[in-house]
């Protein structure tokens, strides 16, 4: 049997996981980060517990074929990641050759929004597509762009950065220092921004009364608005109609088959995916507004390990 393993590299808690060619998880496990004892080191921890769970298992070490990292951050030719978010690593580190060194196998690395996507390209919502546009709507929004099979990482790395995308000129402030970006407006950031703006002027709502003793949330909002309450299900309506538009501004040059939306505003369900389709005729030529499907993404905190294993499968093909 082959085998191939999958990090996914995060900022506070890294995942390891190890999959059989079919898509089958062998085992995942949670791993603190401790970034900050530089990367050689978190390298090396990393790849000995993998190889401490493969011989717990009794899986030899020789039918693991090669490894896939997802990272936060732009990544060029598979292997060199060019900034970091959160991390104090260097800049242009060639992470791929450093994991590579240290386990003795062919390691490939991607942002982790497009092995996200590969993830559920492969076993999850998107399976059975070429053409994908996944999605992560959280505090932020970002995308994994598949044509006909194959992430597009673009030039510098930063392909499927449809966060972004500007909507409104010199609209609210982007964590980016930009104004009117995409995500100001539909990310979890923005909408409880909007929360908190007009819960300023009108308190005579659910929303309020659920959350006056603390700070809204997104899930807050939701939540109130599947209740019925007016003043949350305005918010709603808005962001959906912000998702709306940000999505057709990519499927207008992009034209895929599918959008795999998932992050935390996803956990709303057809509740939000039902409104954004709703708008989407707004914004969206006729011709791929009636054969766009949108779907919610399926594989939740392990879609990283499907697809940092799927990257390494597919890039040694």
């Amino acid at each position: 049997m082959k085998y191939y393993g999958g990090i996914d590299l995060g900022g506070t808690n890294s995942k390891i996981g190890l999959l059989d060619e079919k898509g089958n998880i062998i085992f995942t496990v949670y791993a603190k980060t401790e970034s900050s004892y530089g990367y050689e080191a978190i390298v090396k921890k990393l790849i000995d517990i993998l190889k401490v769970e493969m011989k717990n298992r009794d899986i030899k070490f020789e039918n693991l074929i090669s490894l896939g990292v997802g990272v936060p951050g732009p990544v060029v030719n598979k292997s060199t990641v060019l900034m970091w978010a959160n991390f104090p690593w260097p800049k242009d580190l060639n992470l791929a050759e450093a994991f590579s060194k240290e386990l003795g196998k062919p390691v490939f690395i991607d942002n982790d929004v497009n092995v996200i996507t590969l993830g559920e390209l492969w076993v999850g919502a998107a399976k059975g597509y070429k053409n994908v546009l996944g999605m992560a709507v959280g505090t932020g929004i970002g995308a994994g762009v598949v044509v006909n099979g194959e992430v597009v990482s673009g030039k510098n790395g930063a392909g499927g950065e449809i966060g972004h995308i500007t909507l409104e000129k010199n609209g609210k402030l982007c964590g980016c220092g930009k104004r009117g970006c995409f995500e100001a407006y539909a990310s979890s950031t923005g909408i409880t921004r909007l929360a908190i703006d007009r819960l300023t002027v009108n308190k005579s709502n659910m929303l309020y009364e659920v959350t006056k003793d603390r700070k809204p949330e997104t899930i807050d909002v939701f939540e109130c608005a599947k209740q019925g309450d007016e003043f949350s299900l305005a918010i709603v309506d808005e962001t959906c109609e912000r998702l709306a538009q940000g999505i057709s501004q990519a499927l207008t040059i992009l034209d895929s088959d599918v959008v795999v939306i998932g992050g935390g505003v996803a956990l709303a369900g057809d509740f939000l995916i039902d409104k954004i389709k709703k708008y989407l005729p707004e914004f969206l030529i006729p011709s791929i507004a009636k054969n766009i499907e949108i779907k919610v993404a399926k594989l939740g905190n392990d879609a990283g390990i499907y697809g940092a294993a799927y990257l390494a499968m597919q890039s040694l093909k």
